[in-house]
């Protein structure tokens, strides 16, 4: 039992060195083990900033013919003069191109960055370093028609919100071939949904047959100031009601290749697409209501050099002359508040990532909410959780730390039989079950109880890391954001870690709890036990601070519970 033990405490120790030394390059702009180099980002005016190629085109609806390719953006294009159009709301400040009313930036007012606290979010952005846009147009085996890269033409009217009104609009206004397009879009106070309404005219003389697309491009790199010692997910998602909700990386995008096989739903009379980032998310919503039941195809596409689109194509039938059609779809971009988002559409709060617990992680989400609203201080409703979780397991641990005091007990007796039959180890086993027998002690009877609880910590774990009412979320007084480390004394310039007390208290607690632990037998397993802790206390320097407050309120709780049941049966150190 003490050799198995001991290879798998030496695999969890190797692994772990491997994963800090990986995080560590990341960390330092170094080449990860298991990944290439990210690509660097796209210059707006050397790539195509949307569409595909015709071999790539949607499969269309029975009968018809296929749906259209979204156009690729001529290099000609790219140096035409368009107007910036600023629009700003209490929670927005929009740019939006009159080059196919495409919106090209997007600042939310009331989000700071976590790199520059100076500074506002981006999520839109059309620059040198970032490009991530979103872009409706309309396409047709017929001839040209009016898309994202058409010039069009701004009408008359208010672009900021005005003090005591809660509606802003903005329309825009582009013919040709045929198609008189019109998009308006209606901007609401303290509302991260921006309706975009679109009028499509046939003013020709024939009939045609329109496809309405919408569309969301970004690069490939992640997010700026993203940690390297966690990850989460950056890139497409898909919803509809059979498919579930569905990760597209934009790495499965590479691999796939112009024929590759499209690994996600293809079309369905409902669901959504969306590109996916730490705390926000930018997605398209059909229809004024959820219950949209229009056709529609998804796409999922590489476009360009680190460049990727995710995009829904609506077929609008045919338009007889002289015939118009509206089409309401909705765009939210904004903080990936999980109550706010299940009320937009169905799945929509899936984007926020809880791994692979989402059926714990939802119910500790609420539990943790709702001591938000006792409290009135997200730091003390997770330091209330914790303290609440430890109570519900309090049977469990209980159980666990008295087989480990028991097992301090004889540990004594194991040593001497250890080192007295060590040239026996068939005898020496044969000893040591005798007296765990004798002393009804189980020897792995103080790992059971934990391995049952640690998917409830796991799940907490992965709340507090993907929720955004963290961001800018004070506790207690040096912690003001609950999102970012904890820097009280500094960072270390060499190695760029910061250095805060909650880590440093998090290292205590845990070496204090290998302490408090029996003594392995085994003088390597003892080294280990001590060089464990502090190699995995490394990585909590670089973890937001409320990620440390769990786990260092976890671990006075633990050795608060684990000293008092070693006292009752006396073995306290």
């Amino acid at each position: 039992m003490s050799d198995i033990r001991r290879t798998v405490l030496w695999v969890v120790f190797s692994m772990s060195l491997v994963l800090l030394w990986d995080g560590w390059n990341k960390h330092t702009g170094q080449p990860s083990m298991f990944s290439p180099p990210p690509a660097a980002a796209p210059v707006a005016a050397a790539v195509p900033d949307a569409g595909a190629s015709s071999a790539s085109a949607v499969p269309g609806v029975a009968g018809t013919t296929p749906a259209a390719a979204v156009p690729a953006m001529p290099v000609a294009a790219a140096a035409s003069a368009s107007e910036k159009v600023v629009v700003s709301t209490d929670v927005l400040k929009a740019t939006i191109d009159t080059r196919g009313g495409a919106l090209v930036r997007l600042e939310l007012l009331n989000q700071r960055d976590l790199v520059d606290p100076s500074r506002n979010v981006v999520l839109f952005d059309q620059s040198a370093q970032r490009l991530y846009t979103a872009q409706t147009g309309l396409v047709s085996e017929g001839g040209a028609l009016p898309n994202h890269h058409s010039q069009m033409t701004l009408e008359p009217g208010p672009t900021t919100l005005q003090d005591g009104a809660d509606i802003l609009s903005v329309r825009l206004v582009s013919e040709s071939g045929g198609v008189k397009w019109t998009k308006t879009y209606t901007f609401r106070r303290s509302d991260y949904v921006i309706g975009v309404q679109q009028a499509v005219a046939n003013t020709s003389e024939v009939p045609v047959q329109p496809q309405l697309y919408f569309q969301l491009q970004r690069d490939g790199n992640a997010p700026e100031g993203e940690s390297s010692v966690y990850s989460t997910f950056t890139g497409p998602a898909i919803y509809t009601e059979s498919a579930k909700f569905e990760k597209v990386s934009f790495s499965d995008i590479d691999k796939r290749g112009a024929q590759g096989k499209v690994d996600h739903a293809q079309e369905a009379d409902n669901g959504w697409v969306a590109l996916v980032q730490h705390y926000f998310t930018t997605a398209w919503l059909m229809g004024a209501e959820a219950d949209d039941k229009r056709k529609r195809y998804f796409k999922t596409e590489k476009i360009g050099t680190n460049l990727y689109a995710i995009s829904v194509i609506v077929p609008l039938g045919t338009l007889a002359p002289g015939a118009s059609v509206d089409v309401p779809a909705r765009l939210f971009a904004g903080p990936q508040e999980e109550y706010k988002l299940e009320k937009l559409a169905p799945g929509l709060e899936l984007v926020k990532d809880y791994g692979m617990l989402q059926l714990l992680a939802k119910p500790l989400f609420w539990l943790l909410t709702q001591l938000h609203k006792l409290l009135g201080n997200w730091g003390w409703a997770i330091v209330s959780l914790v303290l609440i979780l430890k109570i519900v397991f309090y049977g469990l641990n209980a159980r666990a730390y008295r087989s480990m005091g028991k097992m301090k007990a004889v540990a004594p007796r194991i040593t001497e039989l250890r080192e007295r039959l060590k040239d026996n180890p068939q005898q020496m086993q044969q000893e040591m079950m005798r007296i765990y027998r004798e002393e009804k002690v189980n020897p792995i009877g103080g790992c059971l109880p934990m391995v049952a609880q640690m998917p409830f910590f796991i799940a907490l774990y992965w709340v507090l890391l993907s929720s955004v009412e963290m961001r800018g979320a004070p506790w207690l007084g040096w912690v003001t954001d609950l999102s970012r480390p904890d820097a009280l004394f500094g960072t270390l310039p060499f190695f760029h870690m910061p250095i805060g007390l909650l880590p440093l208290l998090m290292t205590a607690t845990s070496l204090v709890q290998t302490w408090l632990n029996p003594t392995p037998p085994d003088p390597m397993q003892a080294k280990m036990m001590w060089i464990m802790p502090l190699a995995f206390s490394v990585m909590f320097f670089f973890f937001p601070s409320g990620l440390v407050l769990y786990w260092l309120t976890n671990n006075i709780l633990s050795i608060l519970q684990q000293y008092l049941i070693n006292k009752q049966l006396g073995v306290a150190k």
